[in-house]
């Protein structure tokens, strides 16, 4: 339904989250009406979906309102060209039900109070839209009284049971039971969690904003009477011991289920029709290379729809998707991570997988500590997609095998990477050219610079050691090798070769460059007198494993490969 039949393309209208403007506007839209019949069929109480950002959650949202508001009741040219509009009972069904359609998507405050006020404003706007119950009998003196103590500054209790009393009036007013409609109700525990513009990484206001949540959502979703069904919408599905403690009536469908899998982003059908549509026939390869990857449930073809609505306005690719947002809870994960999980993103920069635990209830306050919780909120916002997925036996544990989606992806890594530098050290890139030129002076001069400014930089907040100092470090710092030199260099880290395993490995992909390892060491006194024999150590321990073995067995000459010691002592460093 509602495909393309005419010569001329139909008009792109960017950033439309409001159904009705969409198709009244006859803009560019691909036919996801089957998702109302999906979910009405379904028969579940409550249902959160959850997708990454800019998938069509909101638009969806929209739909699903205005196919049962009573206040779009007879607006029958929303729908009668799409696939919804087959069925005679779904052409009876719709506008027949009241429906309280909210939205979290824009509560996003640095203190908890500002959240809080910002929510209970917004129910009480929500109250001031069916102001005419007041003066429709269906009231008793109570229950206006409680209408009136709905505002901003209303207590936790009127605030908790606000949709839950909302609801009791329309159904007495109506007759019948209501639809709750609540988008991106994630959005403020990401804000609770990390935040613009605070200065300590985890901190937030977590715990009250968990506390305020489960009370609304418990007496909203789970002891509602009133309550005919509900959908949530939101990119991660947070653990059930923290929001969702009291809904053992949840129905929850995250990116592994198989319900609703093409109902949020395009399929690849989809979008090779619409590029068909704009004269684009020809980049369809382009095009899937770019934003391709999603795998939701059982389809693997799944297109980000945001960049793929872009591309096919702007007729260029370009990382439309990955614009949309800071990414600074994903940046500060990745940048204050341990060493493992900069290792990890040394993998899949270079393309290769990631094997890890997921759990799809995520634990925000694992994220400090627990890398497979990374893993997992990276897969749930779309920056990883799952290829497969194995179960341990002896654990019971689903293992993942992890890749970065698309290309759109690992550019918005590679640019995240090369600010961290750009923005904090600007010697860097003249260190780089020394470490392959082999000017161990200008090494020394620029890394003593680098250090002083990176090793806080990449510190976790968390006191470490100067033991795990450097290693937290020098992880960062091969990240920025590897974006600074992709192309010309494969650049590995902590791999075996000849005797033991190297630090960091720089094989040439030019094999008239120069190859490049280096080995770190933090300055023990109880081993060395002094910074100078731990960078001799460092250097030596090159020689005496052998590390140059793995190189020279693909024809790198001796003389082509630059070995450094790396030795530190708190932020001083020295290379040998």
């Amino acid at each position: 339904m509602n495909k393309w039949k005419g010569s001329i393309p139909r008009t792109v209208g960017i950033g439309h989250q409001n159904f009705e403007q969409l198709i009244t506007n006859n803009c560019f839209y691909i036919d996801k009406t089957s998702f109302i019949r999906e979910w009405w069929e379904n028969r579940d109480a409550v249902t959160l979906i959850t997708r990454p950002r800019r998938f069509g959650k909101t638009l969806n949202m929209s739909m699903l309102e205005q196919f049962f508001s009573i206040k779009y009741a007879g607006r029958t040219e929303l729908f009668e060209h799409f696939a919804i509009w087959q069925e005679e009972k779904y052409r009876r069904l719709q506008g027949t039900y009241p429906v309280i359609a909210i939205s979290f998507a824009n509560i996003k405050e640095t203190t908890y109070a500002n959240v809080r006020k910002k929510i209970c404003q917004m129910l009480s706007d929500l109250y001031s839209d069916y102001a005419y119950l007041l003066d429709s009998g269906a009231l008793e003196e109570e229950d206006r009284a409680f209408f009136g103590r709905i505002t901003a500054d209303m207590d936790d209790v009127d605030a908790s049971l606000a949709l839950h009393q909302l609801s009791r009036y329309l159904n007495r007013y109506y007759g019948k039971k209501v639809i709750i409609l609540l988008d991106e109700y994630d959005t403020p525990m990401h804000e609770a969690i990390s935040y613009a513009g605070h200065k300590k990484f985890m901190s937030g206001y977590w715990d009250e904003m968990v506390s305020f949540t489960r009370s609304l959502f418990n007496a909203s979703f789970k002891t509602n009477p009133y309550l005919e069904r509900a959908l949530m919408t939101g990119i991660t599905r947070i653990s059930r011991e923290s929001v969702f403690s009291d809904l053992n009536n949840l129905k929850v469908v995250t990116a592994t289920s198989g319900e609703y899998a093409d109902s949020f982003g395009f399929t690849e059908e989809e979008v090779y029709a619409a590029l068909d549509e704009f004269g684009l026939s020809a980049q369809k390869e382009e095009v899937k290379n770019w934003y391709d990857g999603f795998v939701f449930g059982g389809r693997r073809d799944i297109y980000n729809p945001w960049s793929i609505l872009n591309y096919l306005k702007e007729k260029k690719l370009s990382t439309y998707w990955a614009n949309t947002s800071s990414n600074g809870l994903v940046e500060n994960l990745v940048r204050m991570g341990g060493p493992n999980v900069k290792m990890a993103m040394e993998d899949l920069l270079q393309g290769r997988a990631l094997h890890a635990v997921i759990e799809e209830q995520i634990v925000f306050n694992q994220l400090r500590d627990g890398e497979n919780a990374i893993w997992s909120l990276f897969l749930a916002s779309g920056y990883l997609k799952a290829e497969e997925c194995i179960m341990e036996q002896e654990s019971g544990e689903w293992v993942y095998t992890l890749r970065l989606t698309n290309r759109e992806v690992r550019i918005m890594f590679e640019k995240m990477i090369k600010g961290w530098f750009s923005r904090s050290v600007p010697a860097y890139n003249e260190f780089v050219k020394a470490l392959l030129n082999g000017n161990k002076g200008a090494m020394n001069s620029y890394m003593n610079k680098v250090a002083l400014a990176a090793f806080s930089f990449f510190d976790s907040g968390h006191k470490p050691s100067e033991a795990t100092e450097p290693e937290r470090f020098y992880h960062g710092f091969v990240l920025g090798l590897m974006v600074d030199l992709a192309g010309r260099y494969s650049i590995t880290s902590n791999r075996e070769s000849g005797y033991g395993r190297y630090d960091v490995m720089l094989e040439p992909c030019n094999k008239e460059d120069a190859a490049v390892i280096i080995e770190f060491k933090v300055h023990d006194p109880a081993k060395e007198k002094s910074l100078q024999d731990t960078a001799d150590a460092a250097l030596g321990q090159i020689e005496e494993k052998r590390y140059a073995a793995a190189l020279e067995a693909k024809g790198i000459p001796a003389d082509k490969i630059h070995k450094y010691g790396f030795a530190f002592e708190g932020k001083r460093v020295l290379i040998r």
